[in-house]
């Protein structure tokens, strides 16, 4: 049986250790889409934006993604994922 669990991770963009130009970057990307839906709406497009996270475990994927919910106050679903290999 599936229940719901709030998802508390105290990290913000401020605090990742993170090239600051891309950090204001991808900050920058996520307010403007956040503040475009109606916009989206308007021309009957699709709103939605992903971003590809890659890398070995340990070098901040979770934690980026933990960071851009806090910034854009969005709950998040979190699943597990079993690799075919």
């Amino acid at each position: 049986m599936w229940s719901h669990i709030v998802f508390d991770h105290p990290v913000m963009f401020e605090t990742l250790a993170m090239e600051p130009n891309k950090k204001r970057e991808i900050i920058n990307d996520l307010i403007t889409l956040s503040k475009a839906k109606d916009y989206y709406t308007k021309i009957k497009k699709v709103w939605k934006h992903g971003y590809l996270l890659h890398g070995p475990p340990g070098t901040g994927k979770s934690t980026m993604i933990a960071a851009m919910a806090n910034l854009l106050e969005y709950d998040l679903e979190l699943t597990c994922t079993i690799s075919n290999r």
